[in-house]
């Protein structure tokens, strides 16, 4: 299902014809099954190609009957939302940070106006949208509680007033309630759910104002509340705030167990002023049902009473497991996200096992906070730690897959940052994530040959260079040829070149940057173009006669000028007196590597063949020719003494024989 669901998305434009209004429209709709319906909109959804146009497939509501719909993160408009997904009789919609205008105001009464809806749906998330509720109350229309089979209902980051709050709290069958981080106030409208509601998040209220007492009277009579989530961001307050909270939390965890009977689940993470005198006196009296407790980021979690309860589990920073569930539960908290991810970073440091589990949870980690450089700053540090050495060998190559295209997303996301950048290119420069690992090698290439532009320190530039040397060998001709387009790329690797010739050093970025341009130039006449203008040619016969001794480095340049000798129109570019000669000088040679040798009668022979478009000396022309043709009879008189020499040996006479014998008249 997950490949057919897979090919659809990527043809969907095939699949598709066109409304006059411009949305999609399946040219053949067969009925699918209502879950694969859900499973292709999720699908899409999580790919990023939901919108106005593309969700116009889903206006087809015989055949693709949608229950559990996700826009999250989308961007779709209200007009678009109306046509396509509020026809559907939906169970649960998670709309949650959509794009594209869509208000909260519109996503209800879209919603109530199809009369299926106002009792299927039982599952709503509008988590970081704008509400927008004034436009409704202008033309009093419908509220919340229109939907009466809702249950679940989150409006986090939202700007969810005391008023409508209200209006929520009269839904019967409300059972679970998230007003993180809104414009709450007061929270006594809870007392009227207070028989079903069995699980309530409100982290982060902070223009709450109410006293201890009236807090603590309102959670008393939440008999039926099983979950408790009044946690803190704790980057964000300062000494003096939250004190009435604090004490409210303090006089919870130290009061009876007649308070909030039901409660078997409780997060107070990022209150840094609760004592472990309070912890310890909550679980004295709640161990036997307390099934979880969220202590992140509040000094706590190394409570020794905590290593006996092996049931509970707990949010916070003493050892993987709690940092882990931590990951699980804050997808959508920055502050805790970023707390944890600080602590796995300490934890994973010198790891030598696989943890596919735990490098997932971080991915998701980036995923939810695709803008945030604190998230993307310790997450790609964590990354480089769990895919490190052989590691990654034994990792999930889909894992993998998509860890390296949130690293390039992040590289996209933030270009100037230089440790973000240089995380990522800490885990790419891996020969086996670069050459068995799928993913969008021409994105990769693009990406680090930027950053190579903007940066000089060496140890980052070797890395980067490694890097584009394997990536430029793996790209298709049709990616190799539009990479070449850019001018810019060229320059910056000849720079590289003539930056480590005139030190005279071989070391491994000169080795790099020169594989690079020869497999950049590889029947590629765009490339071999920009290599000429940018004067490629006068550089490489420097370095050819600079690193006479270095038949790694001779071979690559060589290399590269073989490419430029096989296409007819570049072949006037190579008629230099001096650089023929040297190579003319090289194929004589016979102490130097047999690869040198190859690559030399290559250039020669390339040129030589075409006499008519000789511009030189013809004295030079026919020392050529001579040579090779010497070459070519020694290596045809020796045929018998190739069993002597080594299979690379044999495979470049056999070579050079056929070229010899294609190219010159004898």
């Amino acid at each position: 299902i997950d490949l057919c669901l897979a090919q659809v998305c990527h043809s969907l434009d095939a699949l598709c014809c066109l409304r006059v209004d411009g949305s999609m429209s399946l040219i053949h709709s067969p009925i699918l099954p209502q879950e694969m319906a859900d499973q292709l909109l999720h699908r899409m959804a999580s790919q990023g190609i939901i919108n106005d146009r593309s969700v116009g497939i889903f206006r087809s509501s015989k055949e693709l009957r949608l229950r559990r719909a996700s826009i999250r993160r989308c961007s779709v408009s209200d007009q678009a939302f109306q046509l396509a997904i509020c026809p559907h009789q939906l169970m649960e919609l998670d709309a949650s940070w959509v794009s594209g205008g869509l208000t909260g105001a519109d996503v209800i009464s879209g919603l109530a106006s199809n009369p299926a809806c106002r009792s299927s749906l039982q599952r709503l998330s509008l988590n970081g949208l704008r509400l927008g509720w004034e436009s409704l109350e202008k033309v009093g229309v419908v509220h919340f509680s229109s939907l009466q089979g809702l249950r679940m209902l989150n409006l986090a980051n939202t700007d969810l007033s005391d008023a409508v709050l209200e209006d929520i709290c009269t839904l019967p069958h409300l059972e679970s309630l998230d007003i993180s981080c809104s414009a709450v106030s007061n929270v006594n409208a809870l007392l009227e759910c207070k028989n079903t509601l069995k699980s309530l998040t409100a982290h982060r209220l902070g223009q709450l104002d109410m006293s201890p007492a009236r807090l603590l009277f309102v959670f008393n009579q939440l008999h039926a509340l099983r979950h408790l989530d009044f946690s803190e961001d704790h980057f964000s307050v300062d000494d003096s705030d939250g004190k009435d909270a604090d004490e409210t939390v303090r006089q919870l965890l130290e009061g009876s167990p007649q308070m909030l009977p039901s409660l078997v689940s409780l997060d107070i993470s990022g209150r840094k002023k609760i004592s472990e005198a309070s912890i310890r006196a909550f679980l004295k009296s709640r161990s036997d049902h307390l099934t979880f407790l969220g202590l992140l980021a509040t000094g706590l979690s190394s409570c020794d009473v905590l290593s006996s309860l092996n049931n509970l589990k707990v949010t916070g920073e003493a050892d993987e497991n709690q940092v882990c569930e931590a990951l699980k539960r804050y997808r959508d908290r920055e502050c805790f996200i970023r707390e944890a991810l600080v602590h796995l970073y300490n934890l994973t440091t010198d790891t030598d096992k696989p943890k596919p589990d735990m490098l997932k949870l971080v991915v998701q980690s980036m995923q939810s906070h695709p803008a945030s450089l604190h998230v993307h700053l310790v997450a790609t540090a964590c990354v480089f730690n769990l895919t490190n050495q052989d590691v990654s060998q034994a990792l999930p190559v889909s894992l993998l897959t998509s860890t390296i295209m949130q690293l390039l997303d992040a590289m996209i996301a933030f270009p100037h940052h230089q440790q973000v950048q240089k995380n990522c290119l800490l885990t790419l420069c891996s020969d086996y994530i670069l050459q068995d690992v799928p993913f969008d090698k021409y994105l990769a290439t693009v990406l680090v040959i930027n950053w190579l532009s903007r940066h000089e320190d060496p140890t980052l530039q070797r890395m980067a260079v490694a890097i584009i040397s394997i990536l430029v060998a793996k790209l298709s001709r049709e990616e190799t040829t539009q990479l070449s387009k850019d001018i810019n790329i060229m320059k910056q690797l000849l720079a590289i070149v003539q930056q480590r010739a005139m030190i005279g050093v071989a070391d491994s970025t000169l080795k790099f940057a020169l594989s690079a341009l020869w497999n950049l130039t590889d029947e590629v006449p765009a490339a071999a173009r920009n290599f000429i203008q940018c004067r490629g040619l006068e550089l490489y016969e420097e370095v050819l006669e600079s690193y006479y001794t270095e038949p790694s480095i001779q071979q690559k340049v060589l290399g590269l000028l073989n490419n430029i000798a096989e296409e007819e129109e570049f072949q006037a570019d190579l008629m230099e007196e001096d650089l023929l000669e040297h190579v003319l000088h090289l194929l004589q040679d016979s102490h130097l590597d047999v690869g040198v040798r190859y690559f030399a009668g290559g250039i020669l022979a390339h040129i030589a063949s075409r006499s008519e478009a000789w511009t030189l000396d013809q004295e030079l022309l026919r020392t050529i020719e001579k040579q090779l043709v010497s070459v070519g009879k020694d290596t045809f008189k020796c045929r018998k003494m190739l069993f002597f020499f080594s299979l690379s040996e044999r495979v470049f006479f056999f070579l050079f024989f056929l070229l010899w014998a294609n190219s010159i008249s004898i």
